[in-house]
C-alpha cells in the first residue's frame, strides 16, 4: 500500500532549548500520555508535494479512541473541500465519498502498524516508546495555534518505517503535553496536520466512531 494511501486513512521560532529540557519534555508527554484515552477535535491538513512545488489543504474533525496500549480507532470526516470520511478500526480502513456515493475498502494488513505509530505519536504514547521507535531531537520553542510549544524532531529507527517516512515532528503543548501540530515527512512530500479546539477524554462512545451511510451506497475493494 503506497503512501498515499495511509495519509487517507488520513509562530515565531527561537534558538533551541537547552538539551537537559528534553527530560522536561518527555516528563510532559508522559503525564497526558497515562490519562489519555481518546480525543476529539478540529484538524487542518496542508499537503506539499516537491515535484510540482503546490499545496493542497484540506479540513474537518478527528475523532481518535485508545482500545488499547498501541491499538486505536479513529474517525476522520474531511468537509473541505472534497468531503470524505475515513473509518479504521482492526486492520480495515474504510474511506467514504459522499458525492459518489461509494465506500472503499482496504486490508491494512501490516500497515495497520506503521499507521498507529504515526497517528498515536503524542497521544497517549510514552517518551519510551518514543525513544523506541525514533532518535529524538529539540528543533526550537515555537506558538502555534495560540498555544506555546516545544518542537520535537524524530527520525525513525527501524530501516522498513524509514522507506515510508523519512522524519516525523512533533509540536508538543506545554501546557498539557499533547501534540498541537504534526508534519509527516516522506520522500517527495510532507503533510502538516494542525490540531485546534482538542478534547481530550471526553466520554467518547463506540457510536461516535462509526461511518453514517445512506442507503443505496456502493461498495468496492480497491485490493482485489
Amino acid at each position: 500500500m503506497s503512501w498515499k494511501i495511509l495519509l487517507v486513512l488520513l509562530g515565531s521560532v527561537a534558538c533551541a532549548p537547552a538539551a537537559d529540557n528534553l527530560s522536561a519534555v518527555f516528563a510532559n508527554i508522559d503525564q497526558a500520555a497515562a490519562k489519555f484515552k481518546s480525543l476529539t477535535a478540529d484538524i487542518r491538513r496542508v499537503t506539499h508535494t516537491d515535484v510540482i512545488n503546490e499545496d493542497t489543504v484540506d479540513s474537518g474533525t478527528i475523532r481518535l479512541k485508545r482500545t488499547r496500549p498501541r491499538e486505536m480507532r479513529m474517525l476522520i470526516d474531511l468537509v473541505e473541500p472534497d468531503p470524505k470520511s475515513v473509518l479504521v478500526q482492526g486492520k480495515k480502513a474504510e474511506v467514504y465519498y459522499p458525492r459518489i456515493k461509494t465506500v472503499q475498502e482496504w486490508d491494512l494488513g501490516k500497515n495497520r502498524d506503521l499507521m498507529d505509530q504515526f497517528f498515536l505519536a503524542g497521544f497517549g504514547t510514552t517518551s519510551h516508546e518514543l525513544q523506541e521507535a525514533y532518535t529524538v531531537r529539540l528543533a526550537g520553542l515555537e506558538t502555534i495555534a495560540g498555544q506555546k510549544t516545544t518542537h520535537l524532531e524524530l527520525i525513525p529507527k527501524s530501516k522498513e518505517v524509514l522507506q515510508h517516512l523519512k522524519r516525523f515532528e512533533l509540536w508538543i503543548a506545554d501546557e498539557n503535553g499533547l501534540p498541537v501540530q504534526q508534519r509527516f515527512v516522506p520522500a517527495g512530500q510532507s503533510v502538516l496536520v494542525t490540531y485546534t479546539n482538542l478534547k481530550v477524554n471526553a466520554g467518547l462512545p463506540d457510536s461516535a466512531l462509526k461511518l453514517q451511510l445512506p442507503k443505496g451506497v456502493k461498495r468496492e475493494f480497491p485490493q482485489k
